[in-house]
């Protein structure tokens, strides 16, 4: 047996029994485990085909593959997924691991040996260029170079990893009793995942070249497409290390390096190990084999580039300005178009609040088209359709845009842009107010990635896409008053995205806004002020709006007014239309809150122009009731009732339950201001009229458990029903009212005095 030769390494190095050179200088070495698995390769060609089903040898075949390339593995974790797969087998490899561990050193010299019988032979066990094939060459090659001493470390190494298996089984069995015991035998389906899990990759050694690689595509994949089944932050940056305590050239491992910090959020770390990625590929001369000369100009001005991108997540708009330009300089110099067409878009990500952005975006699309970047012009396509939905064009035009860029996904198999394309459709339709539509959409989105499975078993549902739809969804379901529904999709968004992964964000802010507008709703203003605090930290405009929204509800009216105006002109410097109308529509409520309805009027006709100008039906529909409103406090209900008229349809086809309950109440109200120069016939129906309205509203009310509006309700109800002399329902109502009112103190406000 021949010994490593030193050159590859400073010196040969032993580490939990694995003999190794330079890591990856030579393709695979020995370890107490692999030697386990051709235990197992050994046992399954000795054992004929009538002592193992055809079902068991199909299980066993799925599973030698996650074996072979993963990492290693604990004695009782093989014991555990073999006998998943054939109990029969899993039996005689234990026994023959057994016999081997306690008995002599000359064992193992004679299975390995024996390994070579497989290939013998006119009909051979084992193909010599099939995968198993191959890793039992390597294994008995890998054997052959280890000198005595190192051959006698190995055997030790191997009697120890059988001795710690053996506890962790007995440990295993107590345990399994205990819980038989207590009548509480669970098995987890996680426990027989052959995934790479934290227990797993810490028995091991260093990786091999093989499993590194592997260890690193897959976590690579887990990634990106389920995060939760990736090894923790934590628990993968202590493997990262010890895979770079070993070969510190490996580039790819300092690139999932990156990849991990920016889970966390980390700017320094992810700064140091993608400079670090490029660094190395460029020391390698990975990229001059595959790219001749332009290899290491391509290097820098991609790494130039990744840099920019990485300030830009941050928010050093500056900083990646800067390492763009630089970019942009060495790409003209290589004259390399592709690189150019990445660094202008990513001109229109940090200039894309200017009013000329358009243009650059309309130019980066026709040049991605040019060069053949299906990928870079269906990105601008979906952000221009974002740009012109803020910009007030209609949904028609947006759609068709839209329905040109799915034709680019299907025709390139993108997959991950169709979800991408079907979640700006759903924030669409909701920016423009048509629920029934986003429902339709998110619901699609959904289904579409039930059906697209990834390797083993991950499915691809858990993109920012996905989150994004659930998101909208569960926002929808609160708003109708499916709290129960809602609550369901935010259990399973914290399932999905649990709070260190990178989309936790989203669901954390869409939990906040739905508790928030349920304390309002219950009148307990105390604990919508103490989810503000969580809401700014994940929204710092949407926070300042609740803020002001509990001031006004506890008649801090001069401290909302200064919190409104201050957000109202931030909001019309960074053009979030959306938000204006919101403020200028509290800003109204203020004024007549105050007594001051005529104020108010132009503020209201503002925030009409402006929603009617950008097309936002849902707030034009809403500035329309609130005009509505303004006048019948002016005194003029029969033309507060004709404009309901126009803004009621929209409200009721698409609107959250709250809007329904007040946009039927205030129905109500002009009925019964409007018959007030009836004749008493005329005025009795039209006040019956108005008692079915208010029950309406009533109905809408409960649903989302509005308790204030519901005691403004039963009080208006009573006093209509006292004037038509029906005492006994004048009773109910006044009775509910009192109770209400108990409970939910006015704070001085005037009794149906707002909308």
């Amino acid at each position: 047996m021949a010994s490593v030769h030193e050159s590859l390494y400073f010196n040969p190095m032993m580490t939990n029994g694995v003999v190794h050179a330079n890591v990856f200088g030579i393709k695979d070495w020995v370890t107490p485990y692999k030697i386990a698995v051709l235990v197992l390769l050994n046992e399954m060609g000795r054992t004929g085909e009538g002592a193992v089903s055809l079902m068991e040898r199909r299980r066993l075949n799925q599973l030698l593959l996650p074996l072979l390339q993963g990492p290693d593995i604990t004695l009782s974790k093989l014991y555990k997924l073999i006998e998943e797969s054939c109990p029969q087998l899993a039996n005689s490899v234990q026994i023959r691991i057994k016999l081997m561990a306690e008995g002599e050193l000359k064992d193992m010299e004679q299975f390995f040996d024996d390994l070579s019988d497989s290939f013998s032979g006119t009909e051979p066990e084992v193909h010599k260029t099939s995968v198993v094939g191959l890793f039992l060459r390597h294994m008995i090659l890998a054997y052959s170079k280890l000198s005595f001493s190192q051959v006698f470390k190995l055997y030790t190494a191997l009697q120890q990893y059988f001795q710690n298996g053996e506890k962790k089984t007995v440990e295993d069995a107590d345990m399994e009793q205990t819980n038989r015991e207590e009548g509480e035998r669970k098995m987890e389906k996680e426990e027989l995942d052959v995934s790479i899990r934290e227990e797993e990759v810490s028995c091991s050694g260093p990786l091999s070249q093989k499993q590194a690689e592997f260890f690193l595509s897959q976590q690579a994949s887990l990634l990106k497409n389920d995060e939760t089944k990736a090894l923790t932050p934590a628990s993968l940056q202590k493997e990262l290390n010890n895979l770079l305590k070993f070969n510190p050239d490996f580039a790819e491992a300092h690139y999932l390096s990156y990849l991990n910090n920016l889970r966390v959020q980390d700017v320094f770390s992810s700064t140091h190990s993608l400079l670090h990625y490029f660094d190395r590929l460029i020391l390698t001369g990975a990229e001059s084999k595959s790219n001749g000369d332009e290899g290491y100009g391509r290097s820098l001005r991609y790494a130039a580039l990744n840099l920019a991108a990485l300030h830009c997540r941050f928010g050093h708009y500056q900083q990646a300005e800067l390492a763009l330009q630089e970019a942009i300089r060495i790409a003209q110099e290589s004259n390399d178009h592709v690189c150019l067409q990445h660094c202008l878009s990513w001109l229109y990500v940090l200039g894309q609040k200017r009013s000329d952005s358009y243009v650059l975006l309309e130019h980066s699309v026709k040049k991605a088209v040019h060069f053949g970047l299906p990928y870079l012009a269906s990105l601008g396509i979906q952000s221009l359709v974002q740009q012109r939905a803020f910009a007030g064009k209609t949904a028609n035009k947006l759609m068709d845009a839209l329905k040109d860029s799915d034709l680019l996904h299907w025709k390139h198999s993108l997959s991950e842009l169709i979800d991408i394309s079907i979640a700006q459709k759903t924030a669409i339709w909701r920016l423009y107010g048509r629920s029934t539509m986003a429902l339709q959409q998110a619901q699609m989105l959904l289904s579409m990635n039930s059906l697209e499975s990834v390797n083993a078993g991950v499915q691809q549902n858990n993109t920012e896409s996905f989150a994004v739809a659930l998101c909208h969804l569960a926002e929808l379901h609160a708003e109708q008053g499916c709290f129960a529904a809602a609550s369901e999709v935010l259990k399973h968004l914290k399932e999905r995205f649990p709070p260190n992964s990178q989309h936790a964000q989203l669901w954390m802010l869409c939990d906040q806004k739905i508790q928030f507008d349920r304390a309002m709703n219950d009148g307990k203003y105390h604990l919508a002020d103490s989810l503000v605090t969580g809401i700014t930290a994940l929204n710092s405009i949407e926070g300042v709006y609740r803020k002001a929204i509990v001031l006004q509800a506890q008649n801090q009216m001069s401290e909302a007014h200064k919190l409104l105006q201050k957000l109202l002109i931030h909001c019309q410097k960074i053009r979030n239309t959306e938000m204006v109308i919101s403020v200028l529509l509290s800003v109204a409520e203020l004024y007549w809150r105050s007594s001051s309805p005529t104020v108010a009027l132009p503020v209201l006709l503002q925030a009409l122009a402006l929603s009617k100008e950008y097309r936002l039906q849902y707030l034009a529909s809403q500035t329309v009731l609130n005009l509505a409103f303004a006048q019948l406090i002016l005194g003029i209900p029969e033309q507060a009732l004709s404009l309901l008229h126009m803004a009621i349809e929209p409200i009721l086809a698409d609107g959250a339950v709250l809007d329904k309950g007040r946009a039927m109440f205030l129905v109500a109200k002009c009925q019964v201001a409007s018959a007030a120069s009836y004749d008493p016939p005329k005025k009795a129906e039209a006040l019956e009229a108005a008692i079915e309205n208010l029950n309406e509203a009533k109905n809408y009310f409960a649903k989302v458990d509005c308790k204030e509006q519901i005691r403004d309700v039963v009080y208006f109800q009573a006093r209509l029903y006292h004037t038509l002399g029906k005492t006994q329902e004048r009773n109910r109502c006044a009775m509910l009212f009192r109770q209400l009112h108990q409970e939910l103190p006015s704070h001085g406000v005037p009794l149906i005095n707002h909308l």
